[in-house]
């Protein structure tokens, strides 16, 4: 196994980026097997992908991901 499979995974709720999903941010939620489970800002339907596809948010990233986030809350898309 290569140091890489061994590396400390992230806290929980970090916001992550998924490129195997045209780089949609998620919230870091546990690893179940090889994948590692997101779930979209403020909850709903995790998915998983791959850890070598999902690497930490840039701030820019987050503060688009969470502004977005409350942009859709306001207008009652979201809880």
């Amino acid at each position: 196994m290569s140091e890489q499979k061994h590396a400390q995974l992230p806290p929980a709720d970090t916001l992550m980026v998924d490129s195997s999903r045209n780089d949609r941010v998620g919230e870091f939620r546990g690893a179940s097997g090889p994948y590692w489970s997101l779930r979209p800002i403020g909850g709903g339907p995790e998915w998983e992908s791959l850890p070598e596809h999902v690497r930490l948010a840039t701030p820019a990233e987050r503060l688009g991901a969470r502004t977005a986030y409350e942009n859709a809350r306001s207008r009652g898309e979201v809880a």
